[in-house]
């Protein structure tokens, strides 16, 4: 994947394929649902998955999901008890967001869920809940996970549901696309706002658990395991409690402009100042989401502008002082996006941790006016129906030569680099503010919320 190659000193060790722990076949669902004709393949070993469990696990309140949850079993290498603790934990939360999501593609007009795309996305999140449901119903008969061959096996059955669902986003984006005719542009945002910061939240506790399971004995493998090896002790889990931001700033500068001058012949220079020794406790891969996505649309500004003027990044740490609520600088969403999604965020471990703001500048002639009211929404405008897979047109080589291999955002041209890095930044209680100057040149400020004191 090419994220995870960007940041060089942050080593992640090959995807495991598991292959060599003990498991069982896994039958695909059956669907039967008196509103819906489409049905999953089935075996006679299928789990069905009734309209009843859809509304039954939907109706249950969603755990308010904090970073003090991911943590709470302890730096690894865990022990086996904390490691059965982290899966019964996992396993309490998945399916209940599964059904969540099916019954908010429910609530989308029947001709959009018809669409063979939307209808794919269904039933791959209906699949995987018919994959956890006897997990789910053994924990609710007082049948824990409770040894560790259950929990590999089990951890097997997550990394499998995780590489499932790489290219939801692509694919859903495709449907809306072709939908566009049944649907409001208004009303795609909502959702996919609503849809995209779940799926954030539900992945990371997936690759949470997956993470620690690798990290810990007595399944580590130095060679299997698809986080950060014991050498960097400052990761739990996917939580980089050490992250310095100049560091992953730097390697996806290199990366971009690599692709830059593949694509344009010549690559922008990259001047990064303030504080580049501050570190902060967050998730490497969503910094480097982020930074990949802010860092293309400066690099291609400024090469299409034909500015020679370099891309500065500054680096400012928050003070770790606690400030009154009308100090603290607040990053909301544009008037037009206000109101019109519940935004899902994961509670920090301490209101008072301190974060980091990150200003990108370019000289590359800023956005024109006209464009600035949509920057935030998911535009489909630059993408045709007739090409074979969102970012494969050609209309924006930067984003599609980038995102190549990449399932969290093979969409280029779709207008979901802002939106998307906007969804990561505010999950964490940070934000994106956009300045531009016409003709000039843009600033474009993120904020990350720092995740707090990790004890133990």
């Amino acid at each position: 994947v090419a994220m995870n190659r960007l940041v060089q000193p942050m080593r992640r060790c090959r995807i495991p394929s598991l292959a060599h722990y003990p498991t069982r076949r896994i039958a695909p669902a059956i669907w039967r649902c008196s509103s819906f004709s489409t049905a999953s393949p089935t075996s006679e070993t299928g789990y069905n998955v009734t309209d009843a469990d859809i509304l039954a696990l939907s109706k249950l309140r969603q755990h308010s999901l904090s970073l003090a949850d991911l943590v709470k079993h302890g730096r690894p290498p865990l022990s086996e008890k904390s490691l059965l603790s982290s899966a019964n934990f996992t396993l309490s939360l998945l399916p209940i967001r599964l059904a969540h999501r099916l019954q908010a593609l429910r609530n989308l007009p029947y001709i959009v869920v018809s669409n063979p795309n939307i209808s794919r996305i269904y039933s791959t999140y209906l699949n995987s809940l018919s994959i956890l449901l006897p997990y789910w119903r053994a924990a609710a008969e007082g049948r824990p996970i409770n040894s560790l061959e259950e929990e590999i096996r089990f951890t097997n059955t997550l990394a499998e549901l995780v590489a499932m669902h790489t290219d939801t986003i692509p694919i859903l984006a495709r449907g809306f696309l072709e939908c566009r005719r049944y649907i409001s542009p208004a009303q795609v945002t909502t959702f996919l706002d609503e849809h995209l910061r779940a799926r954030i939240g539900t992945r990371l506790v997936a690759e949470q658990h997956i993470a620690l399971h690798f990290s810990s004995q007595p399944h580590f493998d130095p060679e299997a395991s698809p986080t950060p090896c014991p050498e960097h002790p400052s990761f739990i889990g996917v939580i980089d409690t050490a992250l310095k931001p100049a560091t992953v700033v730097d390697s996806c500068a290199g990366f971009v402009a690599d692709i830059c001058e593949l694509r344009y012949g010549t690559r922008p220079p990259v001047i990064i100042d303030g504080e580049p020794d501050t570190t902060f406790a967050s998730v490497p891969m969503h910094l480097e989401y982020i930074v990949t996505e802010m860092l293309k649309n400066a690099f291609r500004a400024t090469v299409e502008n034909r500015s020679r003027e370099p891309v500065v990044v500054t680096i400012a740490p928050e003070p770790p002082q606690r400030l009154s609520q009308d100090a603290i600088p607040h990053i909301t969403p544009p008037e037009s996006n206000r109101g019109q999604f519940r935004a899902e965020a994961i509670l920090p471990l301490d209101d008072n941790a301190p974060g980091v703001t990150i200003r990108i500048r370019d000289r590359g002639g800023g956005i024109p006016p006209q464009v600035v009211p949509d920057i935030w929404s998911y535009s489909f405008s630059t993408f045709s129906e007739d090409d074979e897979f969102p970012g494969s047109s050609g209309s924006d080589g930067l984003s599609a030569i980038a995102n190549a291999g990449s399932g969290l955002s093979s969409i280029a041209g779709l207008g979901y680099g802002l939106p998307l890095s906007r969804a990561y930044a505010e999950y964490f209680g940070g934000g994106i503010a956009v300045q531009s100057l016409y003709r000039w040149g843009t600033d474009v400020y993120l904020r990350l919320k720092g995740i707090g004191q990790i004890d133990g």
